[in-house]
């Protein structure tokens, strides 16, 4: 699986990351690294709280397999 991340430069000089993928999956840095870090770690929670919530998603059925 792989996430493609959208940067964007505002006109305030922040940067704007976006998971296009993940509704809701956007984050704000002061840098381009930062706003990317901030996404990816939000991602990662919006996953593991659809985990948590037992939530069916194409994402995660990509990334896990269960051995029986």
């Amino acid at each position: 699986m792989n996430m493609h991340i959208e940067v964007e430069s505002e006109v305030d000089g922040r940067f704007i990351a976006e998971v296009t993928d993940i509704p809701g999956a956007l984050a704000y840095g002061d840098t381009a690294d930062e706003a990317i870090r901030r996404v990816e770690s939000l991602v990662l929670r919006i996953l593991a709280d659809r985990i948590d919530a037992g939530e069916e998603s194409e994402e995660l059925a990509e990334l896990f397999t269960v051995s029986a």
